[in-house]
């Protein structure tokens, strides 16, 4: 097995510019557009985003996905005290949507948020942005916009943090499902080619 790869804030770094920019190509000339952070994985990283393409010239409105009444697993999982509500800065009909998360595992997540975000209204399109995609959909989900692509096994969970006032601490980890044992550093892999080796998948993919 590889080693993992080294200066994960700067690798993430380096994704979420990537990310930015493919946004910026893509809605150079959308009138109407606006990034949603469904939280609270997704918060941060759509301010970051919303903040790059300002600089590329960009004007998206930033606002907040709260799923919390919308998840399938809330009769076991009773809402987080710390979860942000849904704010949205303008009308949602007719706007292109970019919806933001850190992580994409089953599509479970992106489902409600679709739902919570048409109790607001009608969208023009709708689009997913994320930093990680570990794979294991259990719904038929896809990202427009990722960052990096990894494999992680069924029993272990990935971790994003972000940090929202230093980004040199970010990190991205994986420990068991349960908590035990000692975190690692993910493995980024690129899909297998023969006489290849692996690389770190850091293409964005915008479909």
């Amino acid at each position: 097995m590889a080693p993992p790869p080294k200066h994960d804030a700067q690798t993430i770094a380096q994704a979420i510019a990537r990310v930015a920019s493919a946004i910026a190509r893509r809605h150079g000339k959308t009138p109407r557009l606006l990034l949603l952070g469904i939280a609270n994985g997704g918060l941060v990283l759509a301010s970051r985003l919303a903040t790059r393409l300002k600089e590329s010239g960009l004007t998206p409105g930033l606002g907040t996905i709260d799923i919390s009444f919308h998840r399938d697993d809330i009769g076991r999982n009773p809402i987080p005290k710390e979860s942000s509500p849904t704010a949205i800065p303008h009308d949602v009909n007719g706007a292109t949507v970019i919806l933001v998360d850190d992580v994409l595992h089953s599509g479970r997540t992106v489902k409600a948020a679709l739902d919570e975000l048409f109790d607001h209204g009608r969208p023009s399109s709708v689009e997913l942005a994320v930093l990680v995609d570990r794979g294991g959909r259990k719904l038929p989900v896809a990202a427009t916009y990722t960052g990096l692509t990894l494999v992680a096994g069924d029993a272990e969970k990935v971790k994003v943090r972000l940090d929202d006032a230093i980004p040199a601490r970010d990190t991205i980890l994986t420990e068991s499902a349960t908590g035990a044992g000692s975190k690692s550093k993910i493995e980024f892999r690129a899909k297998r080619h023969p006489h290849r080796k692996s690389k770190i998948s850091s293409r964005v993919l915008a479909s």
